[in-house]
């Protein structure tokens, strides 16, 4: 694996997007991980702005690259209400690219009621969208760097990788 983010680099873009978010928030929302990678930046948010545990949502049943990816449960959903009613939610990835992410996580929140506003918060835009998703909050954008296929490894330390394929 090729590092394309360092540890200190990736510290530097979460400092970034937790200035942002602490800036636009007179209270806490709801903060929601997606798994693996979003909850790990959630949880980090969360600490240094001493708010509760976010809650994590695992998306793998709402992907739509089955035939490419098959199967996989990345993580679990946990922390939710059981009940969504106009609660303002902060949506945490780790890297964006596409925008099919995304999707599949707004259809799980939808499966628990109806959200109020969701803000998403992106530690790493890749760029090379497909849906028309921006983050409202974000640490970095990659740029060139972005092209190829990057992965948030951690959860001590953070760093983003070039994923050896397998």
């Amino acid at each position: 694996m090729d590092k394309v983010r360092s540890e200190n680099a990736v510290d530097k873009a979460m400092a970034v997007l937790i200035t942002q978010v602490s800036a636009s928030y007179q209270k806490q929302p709801l903060v929601v991980g997606i798994h693996t990678g979003g909850a790990w930046v959630a949880k980090a948010i969360c600490k240094v702005l001493d708010w509760g545990e976010p809650a994590t949502l695992d998306i793998s049943l709402y992907r739509d690259d089955f035939a490419t990816t098959g199967l996989r449960c990345s993580g679990s959903t946990k922390g939710l209400p059981t009940m969504l009613n106009g609660e303002q939610i902060l949506l945490v990835d780790d890297v964006l690219y596409t925008g099919r992410t995304i999707r599949a996580a707004l259809n799980v929140l939808f499966d628990y009621g109806r959200p109020g506003n969701i803000d998403l918060a992106v530690l790493f835009d890749r760029g090379g969208r497909e849906l028309p998703f921006e983050p409202k909050f974000l640490g970095e954008a990659l740029g060139e760097d972005g092209h190829g296929r990057c992965k948030l490894i951690g959860p001590e330390p953070l760093v983003l990788v070039t994923p050896i394929l397998e």
